[in-house]
């Protein structure tokens, strides 16, 4: 019998790319958002009156107006709530990927980068 390994947790994919990130772009600052997650109703209550709102891309990238979404590798494509923000972001000027795994999400933010000469 084989097994099916599954694939690697969005977090873990997440937290891969911002060590790639940190390592190869270490001059240029990204940050997440903390917005998935399970918590205590008291404390997604708390966030939510801070103003945590769900469906913003996981990271940011305020030098190069980059929104990253992280998907697990094979998984389920972004729900209303990020597709609207995404369709947003993208109307005030900002660039929306939306990246399946950690080696994904180097490849777009790689192709990104040169693209517009950052790199």
């Amino acid at each position: 019998m084989t097994m099916r390994l599954k694939p690697p947790l969005e977090h873990d994919e997440q937290c891969a790319v911002v060590r790639w990130w940190q390592h190869q772009l270490p001059r240029v600052r990204l940050f997440a958002i903390p917005n998935g997650g399970h918590r205590h109703k008291a404390v997604a209550a708390k966030l939510k009156a801070e103003g945590v709102d769900s469906g913003v891309p996981d990271l940011f990238a305020p030098e190069w107006r980059l929104w990253v979404e992280m998907k697990r590798r094979g998984g389920r494509k972004p729900d209303p709530e990020q597709l609207d923000w995404h369709a947003y972001l993208r109307g005030c000027g900002y660039i929306v990927l939306v990246a399946y795994g950690a080696s994904d999400a180097i490849a777009q933010i790689t192709a990104f980068a040169k693209e517009r000469g950052f790199l």
